[in-house]
């Protein structure tokens, strides 16, 4: 849905539209077209339209609720992480059981070149 076929000030106009129609001639038609049908289609619109601003505040409310939850999981994670890595040591086979990576099996860290003369 990137490109839409309608204007976004839509309602307005439509709305502008019907208070003119109204004051023109509210029972002209143009084929099966009427001010009610309009309305009516209008109404409908503005119904949907809240419907979706409802549940997108819920969904909002849903993913805050999930990433608060997921932060708490990550917090305890760690947490045991680092019990375990104090208790038994950081090259443990019990710290390598908990998610950790073992001091033996870790990479030496990359030097930097020193400045060139």
């Amino acid at each position: 849905m990137t490109n839409k076929l309608y204007p976004t000030d839509l309602h307005d106009q439509a709305n502008s539209l019907l208070t003119a129609w109204n004051q023109i001639d509210g029972t002209q038609a143009f084929g099966d077209l009427t001010p009610a049908v309009l309305s009516a289609e209008l109404t409908e619109a503005v119904s949907i339209r809240s419907q979706m601003d409802a549940l997108e505040t819920q969904i909002t409310n849903l993913r805050n609720q999930y990433h608060s939850k997921n932060q708490s999981i990550w917090d305890k994670v760690k947490r045991v992480r680092s019990s375990v890595k104090g208790i038994y040591g950081d090259d443990s086979s019990q710290y390598e059981m908990v998610g950790g990576t073992r001091l033996s099996e870790r990479k030496p860290p990359k030097r930097k070149a020193g400045p060139a003369a």
